[in-house]
């Protein structure tokens, strides 16, 4: 059996535990899990010719970004869709901080200054930005949904919009910010992370593939905090409350 086949049937096996499992706990997801799955096997596959290129062409890496920029961006506003603004604010929060991020470890330079590691830290840090932004911004709708009320009442007293949901949007953006930190706090007690892992795989030392984790973690803790305060800042002072369920 080659290891092509090998891979397929594990693959299968992990889907079809994971279709089981949902349909067990009847959670509508079915369809979802095969089409991410799906999604997964052809963006990967695309994206590793793509790479190739770019190794091959340094100057195309800034059009991969830019295409990852622009999906994770696509992706977080549209979860966000009933916050007014929210398209705006999760392209100004992320793009940012990626940015910011990204400027700090080139310009010290932490890492080597290629599109090998520009493209790799890059689509990680924005990957988490999108993520920050997502669990930010739907805290954030989930808060101005369940104490409305309390928001009317300091608005009735004089308050600003700003002022009135301060607190909701300070518990937004510390609660998006959990997985990461958490994530940072176990890293090597409960996982190892894929970028460590991958090192290793890769043939790097340990201390090398340890010393690449760490700048990950680090920069996802810095991007994400960063992402996650700037939208609700962006968004914590509304002209008007979302819709109740």
């Amino acid at each position: 059996m080659s290891d092509d086949v090998r891979l397929a049937v594990s693959l299968g096996l992990l889907l079809i535990l994971a279709v089981a499992a949902q349909s067990y706990g009847r959670l509508r997801l079915r369809a979802a899990v095969l089409t991410a799955a799906l999604r997964a096997v052809v963006q990967l596959a695309a994206v590793g010719l793509v790479i190739r290129s770019v190794f091959a062409a340094p100057a195309a890496s800034f059009a991969v970004l830019a295409v990852m920029a622009a999906v994770a961006t696509r992706t977080a506003a549209r979860r966000l869709a009933e916050l007014p603004g929210a398209g705006r604010a999760v392209v100004i929060a992320s793009l940012s901080a990626a940015a910011l991020t990204l400027g700090v470890l080139f310009a010290v330079p932490a890492l080597p200054r290629s599109p090998r590691y520009l493209v790799a830290l890059g689509g990680i840090v924005l990957g988490g930005t999108m993520t920050a932004c997502t669990l930010a911004g739907r805290r954030l709708l989930d808060g101005l949904r369940r104490r409305r009320d309390e928001v009317e009442a300091w608005l009735a007293l004089g308050a600003t919009p700003r002022q009135a949901v301060a607190d909701i949007a300070r518990t937004a953006a510390s609660e998006a910010l959990l997985p990461a930190l958490d994530q940072t706090r176990t890293v090597g007690l409960v996982t190892l992370p894929g970028a460590f892992v991958g090192a290793l795989l890769g043939g790097a030392s340990p201390l090398d593939a340890a010393r690449f984790q760490l700048v990950v973690l680090i920069a996802l803790l810095a991007a994400e905090t960063y992402a996650a305060v700037v939208l609700v800042w962006l968004l914590g002072a509304p002209t008007q409350l979302p819709a109740l369920d």
